[in-house]
């Protein structure tokens, strides 16, 4: 299934300020025992997404994976 998801200003630049830690455990190191790091990662990156486009960030994964593509 190839399918072709188009998104509204796709190339736009958002910053989102992240740590040296965090930014690695985003690009896969493994930081045993600290799992929080990759989650809080996640967090502020979905916290971005739905700032910047107005998403409802009360819905458990409102952004659609399939849409990020």
């Amino acid at each position: 299934m190839n399918t072709s998801v188009k998104i509204p200003q796709g190339d736009e630049k958002v910053t989102v300020e992240l740590t040296v830690k965090e930014l690695m455990a985003l690009a896969g190191a493994r930081f045993h025992g600290n799992h929080t790091l990759e989650i809080g990662a996640r967090k502020k990156l979905k916290d971005a997404l739905a700032d910047t486009y107005n998403i409802d960030s009360s819905k458990k994964d409102s952004i659609d994976y399939q849409l990020l593509n």
